[in-house]
């Protein structure tokens, strides 16, 4: 096995004491300029980095940045929301020489417990909050424990915490807009989790849109996000007296399982039926007929958290900011309301 350069090696080589190297390396005062171009250019031609492990242990920051995900792993390998959130991320993560420290954990409690024991160990420099949820406590933990974060969501009250987010509220109106426009009148929406923040924002301006446009029949029924409970909750409405002639699905995933079950029960679309994604993604455009979706640069909105983060550990203020509304794609799974 190859063994990993040292500050030893570098003084062997330098013909100065460890000291003098590590003077030189941390940019402190004690060598002269000549020592210093000599000591640098020589841990560079041997491949020295500094050991995070030590660098944890003075304080000084370890290059990562923590993204815990309070969803079960097997929901999250077929939600492409955050494989393409998470592409954004590194992409800015990667071009500043900072890792990603990414953990899926089944819940709220666990997501507190691995914050904490990252911070305790040293492992991070900060952390992205996603998937906030009503009664999160997350956002005040980091707080307490004076945790550089970063929120994917609104910003909270009384709490000097940046947020990255979008305006889910518009969007899901727009949507209920358009379907109302080309005639439809019974709209059912297939939520996300409901206890998470974002959800409860799209199913009150869902909602409050029905409400603003007085149609016959708005249920919302909520699931996990799975292809499962968005196919059972789909097959749900479409066995109703009064079937909806149109239905908004949280994200990508259960809109596809739509179709299925559409198929299955021999009710075409968009002839009887159509269908709005709340993500856009590859699988709205492989399927036949095409999703219409919202449609927004996920990539860029986990690039812009990323840099919100680095800009936070870097100078120890940020702002927050709010990325493009997602934008309605009409696409070959909606057309006027059936007669």
């Amino acid at each position: 096995m190859v063994k990993r350069p040292t500050i030893a090696d570098i003084a062997s080589q330098a013909g100065v004491s460890t000291g003098a190297v590590s003077y030189a390396l941390n940019g402190r005062p004690g060598v002269s300029t000549a020592t210093r171009d000599k000591i640098l250019a020589i841990a560079e031609e041997i491949g020295w980095r500094p050991s995070l492990a030590a660098r944890s242990l003075t304080g000084a920051r370890v290059n990562a940045v923590g993204l815990i995900i309070p969803r079960p792993a097997r929901v999250l390998g077929m939600e492409p929301f955050f494989m393409q959130f998470i592409s954004g991320v590194e992409s800015v993560l990667s071009a500043n020489r900072t890792a990603l420290l990414l953990q899926v954990v089944p819940d709220h409690d666990a997501a507190d417990e691995a914050v904490r024991f990252w911070w305790a160990e040293r492992r991070i420099d900060g952390i992205l909050v996603t998937d906030l949820w009503a009664q999160d406590q997350r956002p005040e933990l980091l707080a307490q424990l004076g945790v550089p974060g970063v929120i994917i969501g609104r910003p909270r009250d009384g709490l000097d915490l940046p947020a990255v987010w979008s305006d889910d509220a518009t969007a899901v109106e727009s949507v209920v807009d358009y379907l109302v426009t080309i005639g439809h009148r019974r709209i059912a929406r297939v939520a996300g989790l409901p206890s998470l923040e974002h959800t409860q924002i799209r199913t009150a301006a869902f909602r409050a849109a029905a409400e603003r446009h007085g149609l016959e029949s708005a249920p919302v029924i909520s699931t996990d996000y799975t292809w499962e409970e968005g196919a059972q909750a789909t097959r749900r409405l479409l066995t109703t007296a009064d079937r909806p002639t149109a239905i908004t699905y949280d994200n990508d995933l259960m809109a596809v399982a739509a179709l299925s079950v559409a198929h299955e029960l021999a009710i075409s679309v968009p002839g009887q039926l159509s269908i709005v994604a709340g993500d856009d993604s590859q699988l709205c455009l492989v399927q036949h007929p095409s999703i219409t979706a919202l449609a927004r640069d996920i990539v860029d909105y986990g690039a812009r958290a990323a840099q919100a983060m680095l800009d936070l550990v870097e100078d120890g203020q940020t702002t927050s900011h709010q990325v493009p509304t997602a934008a309605l794609v009409p696409r070959a799974s909606t057309s006027a309301a059936p007669v």
